[in-house]
């Protein structure tokens, strides 16, 4: 009776254990928001990657404001230089942010941090969705301040505040799908340094070859093609449409369908790199 005792205690303080645990269908969130929670904290833990983070894209908004926009003349619309300018940069803000993606998976990769989530019990993807909602996070404060630059620097949204507003999801939601691309980059490398090095010629021919900071119809026509159909074009030209009221024809509908897309085909492919990587 004696030896019984203690392993019905042991059973039943199992049972009461078990019936703490949350239902099985929220273990995917709970595991999710856990991994989120620690790369946010990794995020404030490294301040120096806050600002640096922060400083970029201000610099790109007071160079390209006051050196080129004196030289840039018939905008769309009769806009002013800035306001062409702001929401174009807050799609190249997302865009860049999403190399941190890149570098953070790539560190978490070679630091052996995979492998130990691997080893828990914890749904898989709940470490890539972790990742990419935790720069979705950061993206959100860096775009914030990007308006508040723009702001000071003179632009001025026309279309109505609920329009803006729309216009700024929408670059999130574009730089949420870009860091998927991005974590495929990081696992593929295995190396910080060189993805961040390897981001940079994806990121060139889209930031650069894109209507983010002149029209395309300045550019030569045989860049003029890609630059009018690739996704920072889109994203950036239907951003104007909802913060600005500048027609924009179908860019927005398509910004939507490359958002979706690049989640589709690239959340599949990082899920299936990862179970190889680790």
């Amino acid at each position: 009776m004696s030896a019984q005792a203690p392993a019905t205690q042991s059973a039943q303080s199992s049972a009461m254990r078990d019936d703490r645990r949350p239902p099985s269908w929220l273990a995917p969130a709970r595991d999710t928001v856990a991994v989120t929670g620690r790369n946010l904290l990794g995020i404030r833990r490294t301040p120096q990657l806050v600002v640096f983070t922060l400083i970029q894209p201000v610099i790109f908004v007071l160079l390209f404001t006051y050196v080129f926009g004196g030289a840039i003349s018939g905008l769309p619309g009769g806009l002013t230089y800035v306001d062409y300018l702001i929401p174009g940069v807050f799609v190249q803000t997302a865009v860049f942010g999403s190399i941190i993606t890149a570098v953070g998976m790539a560190t978490d990769l070679n630091n052996g941090i995979l492998e130990r989530f691997r080893s828990l019990p914890m749904t898989p993807s709940a470490v890539l969705v972790g990742r990419s909602l935790s720069d979705l996070t950061r993206n959100v404060f860096v775009v914030i301040l990007m308006g508040l630059v723009g702001f000071l620097v003179g632009f001025r949204y026309s279309n109505g505040l609920v329009r803006f507003l729309a216009g700024m999801l929408l670059v999130l939601a574009f730089g949420y799908a870009m860091s998927w691309i991005f974590a495929l980059v990081g696992m593929a490398v295995k190396d910080p340094e060189t993805a961040q090095a390897a981001s940079f010629p994806i990121l060139a021919p889209l930031v650069f070859a894109s209507s983010v900071f002149v029209p395309v119809a300045t550019m030569p026509s045989w860049l003029q093609p890609w630059a009018e159909n690739q996704p920072v074009s889109l994203t950036a030209s239907a951003a104007r449409q909802l913060m600005l009221g500048i027609p924009a024809g179908n860019d927005l509908l398509w910004a939507c369908v490359w958002i979706v897309a690049i989640v589709a085909v690239c959340a599949p492919l990082a899920a299936w790199r990862y179970r190889r990587a680790v």
